[in-house]
């Protein structure tokens, strides 16, 4: 089997098991971080901004879905996406139709979608990280759950709030040294 980034996987097992879709740009955004010379830059991106979408659209922020899904399909239609696994021929016409959806605010209740991969090894090796974390594949969205639905208000941002506050002092010292 290709190997696969463990992040990569992480976040295919948050996506189509737990639905976190919170999770998943977190995980996917810290590994793109990390490794800033990929050649799937873009495509990490472009996969991150698709969980933000749906997390968006599940939360009724219809406005922000459209935007990022948007940029998603933008990301995910280069070609190297199937070297992830992923099979482009299905992925872009779902996100396609998910954006003209979103776009036209046809939406009367949320639909999970999965991403459709191409290599099986792939897809198992999720599903054994899911048997192996009690958890089901392709599971649908718990809508009652208001710590997935709500994630980012029950975070703890205090190290991103004192980072960008460290952020600002570093300017203001960079303003008053040329002055």
């Amino acid at each position: 089997m290709r190997e696969y980034p463990e992040a990569y996987v992480s976040y295919l097992v948050e996506f189509h098991a737990k639905r976190d879709f919170f999770e998943c740009h977190e995980l996917l955004e810290e590994y793109w971080k990390e490794v800033p010379d990929s050649p799937y830059s873009d495509l990490w991106v472009g996969l991150i901004q698709l969980a933000v979408a749906l997390y968006h659209e599940r939360r009724g922020n219809i406005a922000g879905a459209a935007k990022m899904m948007k940029s998603a399909i933008g990301k995910l239609s280069d070609e190297r996406i199937y070297e992830l696994g992923i099979d482009a021929a299905k992925l872009l016409p779902l996100l396609r139709d998910r954006s003209a959806m979103l776009h036209g605010s046809s939406i009367k209740n949320y639909a999970d979608m999965n991403i459709p991969l191409v290599h099986k090894e792939l897809e198992q090796a999720c599903i054994d990280v899911c048997r192996s974390q009690g958890l089901v594949w392709h599971s649908a969205s718990e809508m009652t759950n208001r710590e997935l639905l709500d994630r980012h208000t029950r975070r703890d941002r205090s190290e991103v709030i004192k980072e960008r506050e460290r952020q600002q002092a570093l300017k203001q010292l960079q303003r008053e040294t040329r002055h």
